[in-house]
C-alpha cells in the first residue's frame, strides 16, 4: 500500500516479468482450467459498508474470494492490527489461513477485498506450488494471478489519488493492473469498465487496454501496421540472406520476433495472448493456433 506523500509509480516498468506470469499461468494451470473463471468476482459480493459487523463482513467477502479462486475447502481467519504492509497471510498446509490486515482497513472497508483478493491469490499459488524467485517477482505473479482470474479489478479499484492522499495496493503500477484486466477482458469478453468507482483507476484501465492492443498489432500478425510491417519485410530480407546470416534483426527487440532459416525459413512470436513462442513457417498469409491458450491468430508472415 501507498499513501500519503509517497509517490506512485506508473507506466509498464514491470511488463516483462507480467507477461512471464500470464505465460506461467496459462502453463501450471492449462487452457481448460484458466477457461473456468470466465466470471470475475461481481461487486456486491464483496461490497462493504459502516453498517456491517467489521470482523463478520471481512470473512464474508474472504468467502467470496475464496469461491472466485476455486479454493472451496479453504477457510481464512481475518484479524486486524497494526502493521507496516496492507496485508499477510501465513501460508501453511490448510485448510485454514489466517490473514491479518492492517487497522487502517477498520476505517477504509471499501478496500478490505482488495487486500484479501491479494491475500487469498497467495493461498492459491501455494496451493499449486507456482512461484517466481525473488520476493518482486513473486508479488507481481500474485497481483497478475489475481488479475487475470477475475479479482484483480478490486486491486486497481483501491487505486486514488486526491490531493495530498494517494493510495495503491499491490506491486503493479495502476497501468499495469490495466493492461492485465484489459488481457482478460479480451480473451473472456468481459469488460470490468462499469465496475470501476475511481476515476483514476479507470483512466489507468483505458491506458493499460491502449498497451495490450499493441500486442495485437506486432508482426507478424496480420493487425500490424504499416511501419511494423515495413521493419519486418526489412529484416525477413536480411533473414533470406545467407551474407547476413550473423545479423540480429531489428524486430527482435521492439516486436519479439526472430528467424531461423534460411531454408527454410520460420518466424518465431510470442502469442499476444498468454506469450507462449509460436513457430511458423514464412510463406505469406496463414494462421497459427497457439497451443497453450488455444487462441487462432491471423499471419502474415
Amino acid at each position: 500500500m501507498t499513501t500519503g506523500d509517497s509517490a506512485i509509480e506508473h507506466g509498464f516498468p514491470h511488463l516483462d516479468t507480467v507477461n512471464a506470469a500470464v505465460h506461467a499461468v496459462f502453463k501450471r494451470l492449462s487452457y481448460d482450467t484458466v477457461s473456468t473463471f470466465a466470471t470475475s468476482v461481481p461487486p456486491v459480493d464483496v461490497a462493504f459498508d459502516d453498517s456491517e459487523d467489521l470482523h463478520l463482513g471481512a470473512q464474508r467477502v474472504a468467502r467470496a474470494l475464496v469461491r472466485q479462486l476455486h479454493l472451496p475447502d479453504a477457510r481464512m481467519v481475518v484479524t486486524f492490527r497494526e502493521m507496516e504492509h496492507a496485508a499477510n497471510v501465513e501460508l501453511t498446509a490448510g485448510p485454514e489461513y489466517f490473514i491479518e490486515l492492517n487497522d487502517r482497513f477498520r476505517k477504509h472497508r471499501k478496500d478490505i477485498g482488495a487486500a484479501l483478493a491479494h491475500e487469498v491469490m497467495h493461498v492459491c499459488l501455494h496451493r499449486l506450488d507456482l512461484s517466481f524467485p525473488g520476493t518482486r517477482d513473486n508479488e507481481i505473479l500474485t497481483d497478475t494471478a489475481t488479475a487475470y482470474l477475475g479479482a484483480g479489478w478490486l486491486l486497481l479499484d483501491a487505486y486514488r489519488e486526491h490531493g495530498p492522499f494517494s493510495q495503491k495496493l499491490g506491486y503493479l503500477t495502476p497501468e499495469e493492473f490495466g493492461y492485465v484486466l484489459a488481457k482478460r477482458a479480451e480473451f473472456f469478453a468481459e469488460d470490468p469498465a462499469p465496475w470501476f468507482t475511481s476515476p483514476q483507476a479507470y483512466d489507468a484501465y483505458t491506458a493499460g487496454a491502449a498497451r495490450a492492443r499493441r500486442d495485437a498489432r506486432r508482426p507478424p500478425l496480420a493487425a500490424a501496421g504499416w511501419a511494423a510491417r515495413l521493419r519486418y519485410a526489412k529484416d525477413r530480407r536480411a533473414a533470406r540472406d545467407p551474407r547476413r546470416a550473423g545479423r540480429r534483426p531489428s524486430g527482435a527487440a521492439g516486436d519479439g520476433y526472430a528467424f531461423e532459416g534460411p531454408s527454410p525459413l520460420r518466424v518465431l512470436f510470442p502469442c499476444p495472448v498468454c506469450h507462449q513462442r509460436i513457430r511458423v513457417p514464412v510463406r505469406g498469409r496463414l494462421r497459427a493456433r497457439c497451443g497453450l491458450c488455444k487462441t487462432v491468430l491471423e499471419c502474415d508472415t
